[in-house]
């Protein structure tokens, strides 16, 4: 029997300013966070990542144009897909996954209301050991910070907005907007 996965998404989406906005599954929903830089490899960066709404897990497959008059509206493109592992520390520094799917909800689900995940990414671009801290004592009350562990998938100088084709069709988000028209 196969182990049930975890999925995350992450759109690039050009509504009122581009951003990228990342999303874990965590029970039937998918929490959200934009991140108006983008995700990167280099785990020397920090990443601001606001606190959004949650989405329904099937909204992780929707790659086109969210109509004018609809909230966050523009071309919505799927940067990157996959699944995730939970990550728990067992002592400064060192992480172990969460393997059993039940535990690696519970973990993301407390993980979240004390304001500190961490997980594996295995995504087409992203991949490796990664944390999502919520701040505390400055920005805006929904304000974490994207960060990347040190480990072998480390790229220094990494810019998402050079990796811009669509982890599904391979389209750009200009092509997914001339496509729309």
């Amino acid at each position: 029997m196969k182990q049930k996965s975890l999925a995350f998404v992450i759109h690039k989406h050009d509504a009122t300013s581009l951003h990228y906005d990342f999303r874990l599954q965590i029970g039937s929903v998918m929490p959200s966070w934009a991140i108006p830089k983008g995700p990167t490899l280099d785990n020397t960066l920090k990443r601001l990542a606001l606190e959004t709404t949650d989405h329904p897990m099937e909204y992780r497959n929707f790659e086109g144009i969210l109509p004018e008059g609809s909230y966050g509206a523009g071309p919505v493109m799927i940067w990157d897909e996959g699944t995730y592992i939970p990550e728990i520390e067992i002592k400064k520094g060192v992480r172990e996954p969460v393997e059993d799917y039940e535990q690696a909800q519970h973990v993301m689900k407390e993980g979240k209301k004390k304001g500190e995940i961490k997980f594996i990414l295995h995504g087409k671009k992203l991949k490796g050991s990664f944390a999502l801290i919520k701040t505390r004592g400055f920005g805006p009350k929904n304000a974490w910070l994207l960060i990347k562990h040190n480990d072998i998938y480390v790229q220094k100088n990494y810019d998402a907005n050079d990796h811009d084709k669509s982890a599904r069709s391979g389209k750009t988000l200009k092509k997914i907007s001339e496509e729309s028209k």
